[in-house]
């Protein structure tokens, strides 16, 4: 597991969103993320900081693991978070310390989700991964 943030966040659970999503939804997705989060209080800038890290990841669990995912987006005491399941074969989580090179094949969704967001944390396995994104609420 990769965890980039230590900080630690209070646990007051309350689930905002939870779907299923494919290839052919990723807009709805992102429009549902984006309702909800705002919903929450996310200022403009953060809102879509949140929102295209979200969608970066959901993105790679299409692309990478087998057309789809799962993602729950919950509210806490002092943030949101967004956690994203995939089936795929897993991965070795690596995530570059600066931007991949512009002819790279990949590295930039994940290095701009962590970038985007105030915590990223990877768990990986031999059938899928899950990626948690963490905003703090102003």
């Amino acid at each position: 597991m990769l965890n980039f943030s230590e900080e630690s966040v209070e646990r007051a659970d309350e689930t905002l969103l939870e779907q299923s999503f494919t290839a052919d939804c990723l807009a709805l997705l992102r429009a549902l993320v984006e309702s909800a989060a705002a919903k929450e209080g996310l200022d403009d800038s953060r809102l879509g900081e949140f929102v295209l890290a979200v969608d970066e990841i959901a993105c790679n669990a299409v692309e990478h693991a087998g057309g789809g995912g799962h993602l729950v987006l919950r509210r806490l005491d002092s943030a949101l978070e967004c956690l994203i399941t995939d089936a795929g074969p897993g991965f070795t989580p690596e995530l570059p310390r600066t931007p991949p090179e512009l002819d790279s094949t990949g590295g930039r969704g994940l290095w701009l989700a962590h970038l985007l967001t105030d915590r990223l944390t990877i768990t990986t396995g031999t059938t899928g991964a899950a990626v948690t994104l963490l905003m703090y609420l102003p």
